[in-house]
C-alpha cells in the first residue's frame, strides 16, 4: 500500500442480526492486519461523530452488508451529499463524507463496500454460509487493493 495514503475502513451492522453483521465481521478481519496508514473500526451503525475520524484520511470504505446488491460484494464511490434532515443515530455515507468536507475541510474520498448477505429476518450471531463466502471474497478483495492502491485511483465499479 502507498505509505502516503491513509484508508479508514467503518464495518458496520447488527451482528444479532444474522448477515446484517457482515460489515462488523469484515472490520473485525481486517484489524489484525499490519498495515501501514489503514485504520478499522466498526459499529452498530454510522454515526455524525465519524465525519471526525473520515476527515483525517484519504480514503473511507463504508463497510455493510447489502440485501440485495450484486453477490459477492460491490464497490461504489460515494459522493458527498448535504442531508435535508438526519437522526444522529445514523447517518447515510454520502451525507457523513459531506459533512467531513465542510465541517474540516477534508478532501476524502468515499466507497460503500457492499458485502451480499441474505438472512436478516432472524436473531442470531452468526452469518450464513452464501453470506461467509461473500465475506471471505470481500476480504480477498480488500487485501488487492491495499496491494495495489491505484485501484482506487480510477472510477470505481461493482467487482
Amino acid at each position: 500500500m502507498d505509505s502516503t495514503r491513509r484508508i479508514l475502513v467503518i464495518g458496520y451492522g447488527n451482528p444479532g442480526r444474522l448477515d446484517d453483521g457482515l460489515g462488523p465481521a469484515f472490520a473485525a478481519a481486517l484489524e489484525h492486519w499490519k498495515v501501514d496508514g489503514l485504520t478499522v473500526d466498526s459499529d452498530y451503525q454510522l454515526s455524525v461523530e465519524d465525519a471526525d475520524a473520515i476527515a483525517a484520511h484519504d480514503i473511507v470504505i463504508f463497510a455493510d452488508a447489502s440485501v440485495n446488491g450484486k453477490a459477492p460484494y460491490f464497490l461504489e464511490e460515494v459522493q458527498p451529499r448535504q442531508a435535508l434532515s438526519f437522526s444522529s443515530h445514523s447517518v447515510e455515507p454520502s451525507v457523513l463524507l459531506h459533512m467531513a468536507h465542510n465541517l474540516f475541510q477534508a478532501a476524502t474520498r468515499g466507497f460503500v463496500l457492499g458485502i451480499r448477505g441474505y438472512e436478516f429476518n432472524e436473531f442470531g450471531e452468526r452469518l450464513s454460509p452464501r453470506a461467509a463466502e461473500n465475506l471471505e471474497k470481500a476480504i480477498a478483495f480488500m487485501r488487492q487493493l491495499l496491494d495495489e492502491p491505484g485501484l482506487l485511483d480510477v472510477p470505481a465499479e461493482t467487482n
